[in-house]
């Protein structure tokens, strides 16, 4: 049986608390909310934390979801199963029911956090599709006070992000567009497992044509820079058909970088890249048109 190596346990009792521990106890310290990610990687000696800071007492502070007229604050400590059931997430930002409903099981999705899933910066992750293709920034907190972190620049590699070591994610802000609505698509070997591939995307519609539109890929190694190249190329301007989203999907598989494994082969990949970025679109567009609330705004 697999155990992780040994290590200290702290209980953090607030927020401050938190990144005060941070601080102290150094680079060997790791923050474990649901855990999911970061107890199998330890088991399997991937990951051999000196000291363990767990955030769960933090719920109370960090577990919210407000969506204002403008802006959607998600707190870091939301679980999974809450961003799946809320509705009015749902109304504003779809895609992220879209993506629930593929996250692991319900055991995980009871206990795993947004923020875990964000600072775990796993290539395969698909909150982090989501949460770029949205327009998000993370709001971050040290010793020196907060600063925001838009998602574009927030993961700098796997399992990597761009916070500081004694900082502590507080939440995620995604501004509310008008007339623009999301979806995300995911092929999985099985129920609940990491995505073959999977595709993120959002759609503005104005006078009967693309205003604007992003395009995110989860577990294919894109490259960001030719994903919205072939946004901008392709979609902006253009009336939302299906062949000006094939030619997406098409310069969508382009931009990336797969790599044949026992998930399939790297051709394989490209066109489930391609399949899923006609999906999203598509799904994303008809959700503006189909919603006269949407279309009004």
């Amino acid at each position: 049986m697999q155990v992780p190596g040994p290590f200290e346990y702290e209980r953090a009792t607030g927020v401050d608390h938190a990144i005060g521990l941070l601080d102290r106890l150094g680079e060997e310290a790791r923050i474990i909310a649901g855990g999911h990610s970061l107890l199998p990687m330890m088991k399997l000696r991937l990951a051999n934390p000196e000291y363990l800071i767990d955030i769960n007492d933090l719920a109370a502070e960090l577990g919210y979801i407000v969506t204002d007229p403008t802006l959607v604050r998600i707190g870091a400590m939301v679980r999974h199963r809450h961003l799946l059931e809320s509705d009015d997430l749902a109304a504003v930002c779809p895609i992220f029911r879209d993506a629930e409903r593929v996250i692991a099981d319900p055991v995980v999705r009871n206990r795993g956090t947004i923020g875990g899933s964000l600072c775990q910066a796993d290539p395969a992750e698909d909150l982090t599709t989501v949460c770029t293709v949205l327009g998000a920034t993370c709001l971050v907190r040290g010793p020196s006070g907060d600063r925001e972190i838009a998602m574009d620049g927030f993961l700098v590699g796997p399992y990597e992000t761009a916070m500081s070591r004694n900082e502590l994610l507080l939440e995620i802000r995604i501004p509310v567009r008008h007339r623009t609505s999301s979806a995300y698509a995911k092929v999985e070997r099985r129920v609940g497992d990491w995505a073959i591939a999977a595709a993120g995307a959002t759609v503005t519609l104005r006078d009967g044509t693309i205003a604007a539109a992003r395009i995110g890929l989860t577990a294919v190694d894109p490259d960001p820079a030719a994903l919205a190249a072939s946004v901008d190329d392709v979609l902006i301007g253009e009336p939302p058909t299906e062949e000006v989203f094939s030619e997406a999907g098409r310069r969508a598989s382009a931009a990336c970088s797969p790599v044949s494994d026992a998930r399939g082969s790297a051709d394989y990949k490209r066109h489930l890249a391609s399949v899923l970025t006609i999906r999203a679109l598509r799904t994303a567009a008809e959700r503006v048109l189909n919603h006269p609330a949407l279309k009004g705004n």
